[in-house]
């Protein structure tokens, strides 16, 4: 493991960036601003601790990479946060075309400042929730990547924007990436009959404890629409049958990244 690290520290300019980011802002107090240089960018954040491992899962792991035959695929991401996908989408594909919802208020002023103080062209920001409806929803408000509809504390109520009728709106989505805190199976399920205009879909799935868990709804989805998929752990957790929560988010007891592809 030591003499890995110490390869990809040698090897890997973005491995190097990871390192300097967790040594500089790992010890940060969370949930505080602070603005941050890193690669070519400078950006914004709300939170060190989650952007440093927002960091790693998009730059180091490349959780959104995917192949296009087009130099201006078409990109929904749901969830964009504070914008560090965003820059990784126009990182790889430099003219694609982005829509990037981002449900929380406050989180959604931190990505439009970073996408436009970093001058990122091409990127439609909405600031709503995709989910069933155009009727507006309650979240938490957890200030830095967590904001769900079944966290626990303040809700605040905000705008909601229903994913299934942008989708038929288009000839084709190339990928399609959904971070959105426990409202992914249900939007999934309205958007069943819709995804046949979609190439690669990304999807983050929360169980979340005391909540029936429903990752076999989502596969059947996919399969039913022509997708394969690929299902990988987002968070380790070696003894399942003796530790059954979330040690980041202890009202998760998994969180798991699906990668499903024609």
């Amino acid at each position: 493991m030591f003499l890995q690290g110490f390869y990809n520290f040698l090897t890997d300019e973005y491995y190097r960036q990871f390192m300097k980011l967790v040594f500089l802002y790992g010890g940060k107090p969370r949930y505080k601003y602070h603005t941050i240089s890193f690669l070519n960018y400078k950006l914004s954040v709300s939170d060190c601790r989650s952007f440093i491992w927002q960091f790693k899962e998009i730059f180091i792991d490349k959780n959104y990479l995917f192949k296009t035959e087009t130099e201006t695929p078409v990109i929904y991401d749901c969830g964009s946060n504070i914008g560090t996908s965003v820059l990784f989408f126009k990182e790889n594909f430099p003219k694609a075309k982005i829509k990037a919802f981002e449900a929380e208020p406050e989180i959604f002023l931190i990505l439009k400042q970073n996408v436009e103080s970093n001058n990122i062209d091409n990127v439609e920001l909405i600031s709503k929730a995709v989910w069933v409806n155009n009727d507006s929803i309650e979240i938490n408000s957890e200030g830095a990547d967590g904001s769900s509809i079944f966290g626990e504390g303040k809700k605040i109520k905000i705008e909601s924007v229903r994913l299934k009728e942008l989708i038929e709106k288009e000839n084709s989505i190339d990928f399609l990436k959904m971070d959105i805190e426990g409202a992914e199976t249900e939007v999934l399920k309205d958007c069943e009959n819709s995804l046949s205009r979609i190439k690669n879909i990304f999807i983050e799935y929360h169980s979340f404890i005391n909540k029936e868990q429903n990752l076999d709804i989502i596969l059947s989805i996919l399969s039913k629409n022509g997708f394969r998929y690929f299902v990988k752990s987002a968070v380790h957790n070696k003894y399942p049958f003796l530790k059954k929560k979330n040690s980041y988010s202890p009202n998760i007891d998994l969180q798991t990244n699906i990668y499903a592809y024609k």
